[in-house]
């Protein structure tokens, strides 16, 4: 009966037509500065925002966070912590916003694909503008700015 209900359950999930997307927000408390990148995209061009993109069928949150990593940066920085901070979900619940805060060592340089035009890492607490709406809504709740704040607490410079 278990595995009939997961079938159920899978199948009512693709059927429903979610759509899921992730977004990894970098930090390297080393300099105290997170990593934007420059959308090229028709829908919200010249906007900074994460990296990320849509989970594919069937794949994981976390596999489709490496897979976007790879895909926009070139490869997937190496990093110590991988937390959710957040999920959105679209007011008629057809759309579902990962954001992971990711804990690097190290600033790196990516290597872009077609989907950006630039990069900035950026000190705590300040945003380059124009920020993706998404990310500019993620950015003013106070109870991520309490995650946040939290989470580089516990990272030493």
């Amino acid at each position: 009966m278990g595995q009939e209900y997961r079938w159920i359950i899978h199948w009512w999930y693709m059927e429903s037509g979610i759509v899921r997307a992730v977004g990894v927000w970098f930090y390297c408390p080393n300099t105290g500065r997170y990593l934007y990148l420059l959308r090229n995209d028709s829908k919200y061009p010249d906007t900074w925002g994460l990296v990320g993109g849509k989970v594919e069928h069937n794949e994981t949150l976390i596999a489709a966070v490496d897979r976007e990593c790879a895909e926009e940066l070139g490869s997937v920085p190496e990093y110590q912590q991988l937390i959710p901070i957040e999920k959105f979900t679209s007011p008629d619940s057809a759309f579902e916003y990962h954001t992971f805060w990711c804990k690097v060592d190290n600033e790196f340089t990516p290597d872009l694909n077609h989907e950006h035009i630039g990069y900035a890492w950026i000190e705590t607490g300040r945003w380059p503008r124009p920020l993706h709406p998404g990310l500019w809504n993620t950015v003013n709740l106070d109870t991520i700015q309490k995650k946040i704040t939290s989470l580089e607490r516990t990272c030493i410079r």
